[in-house]
């Protein structure tokens, strides 16, 4: 199938089919570089090392961060639409009694993953 269509692409326009071609083989571009751990390159291989797990461990922490605030965002949707339904079991009180817990344990989660950070 592949090749009926490049037969059809050469022989209705082998012009822009050879031109394009060309330019796409002088395209030579250089791989960017390796970036540097936030911590600096380090003194060897091993202390690079650290420094990328170090890296590695807060962006663990980023993602645990963001699981904690979907989580939490999802639970206040689906309690929202329970109040909103007629004859739901939930209420507003309970509406907003998730809210608050819901800010307490995200700052407590942030925190937490800021202070593992520094131990790090």
């Amino acid at each position: 199938m592949l090749s009926i269509l490049k037969r059809k692409v050469i022989s209705v326009c082998p012009g822009l089919f050879f031109s394009l071609l060309l330019i796409s083989a002088k395209a030579n571009a250089a791989l960017p570089t390796v970036e540097d751990p936030t911590r600096g390159q380090g003194s060897g291989i091993f202390e690079t090392m650290q420094n990328y797990a170090y890296d590695a461990a807060v962006f663990a922490g980023l993602l645990i961060a963001v699981a904690g605030f979907c989580t939490v965002s999802y639970y206040a949707i689906q309690v929202f639409a329970e109040v909103q339904k007629p004859g739901g079991k939930k209420t507003w009180g309970d509406f907003g009694l998730l809210i608050a817990i819901g800010i307490i344990l995200l700052v407590a989660v942030i925190w937490l993953l800021t202070k593992a950070a520094e131990i790090l």
